[in-house]
């Protein structure tokens, strides 16, 4: 595996790092780096998909997503990460939780990688949900149905609603 030849930090934050590295027949190459993170498609008893609605700064808008959060506990593993993550966002708990895959947001600029689940709930939650995040229940089917048709716009939900939809207990 080749490596750079030189490597500097140009920002440093509390989530994520921009550096700069050298490569030999490549140049300087800009590159973001953060934690990995998980999300989760978690699915009520009765066919439907708990979703969160949030305000997503960067886009400027609101998007309709699964809960997910970032690898940012240490020693904490991905699909604890789902749970927690499920939990804290939305009240709901999961079991039954499978790994659907894993994916790089887009590695041409950024080491960006979710860990992708999916996972059985009660009907109602156990808890509350996350201060500023308004959680929906739609059916699964039709936001499946979304994902194919290109309406639903964050990729990571995309890609874990397709991947779910095709678990043979997912449907």
């Amino acid at each position: 595996m080749p490596e750079p030849t030189n490597a500097r930090v140009l920002f440093a934050g509390r989530y994520l790092t921009v550096v700069s590295e050298t490569w030999p027949g490549v140049g300087e190459w800009e590159i973001l780096r953060k934690h990995a993170a998980s999300a989760i498609v978690p699915l009520t008893p009765n066919g439907d998909v708990v979703l969160v609605r949030q305000f997503r700064v960067p886009v400027r808008q609101e998007l309709l997503e699964v809960p997910a959060g970032l690898l940012d506990i240490p020693g904490e593993d991905a699909l604890t990460c789902a749970e927690r993550e499920l939990y804290e966002e939305t009240g709901y708990r999961s079991r039954d939780t499978k790994f659907l895959g894993g994916l790089y947001l887009s590695p041409g600029t950024t080491d960006d990688y979710v860990h992708l689940f999916v996972g059985w709930t009660d009907d109602a939650p156990t808890g509350p949900s996350e201060s500023g995040i308004q959680v929906e229940r739609r059916p699964f089917t039709e936001m499946v149905a979304a994902a194919q048709a290109g309406k639903v716009r964050d990729a990571m939900t995309t890609l874990a609603l397709l991947l779910a939809a095709a678990q043979p207990s997912s449907a």
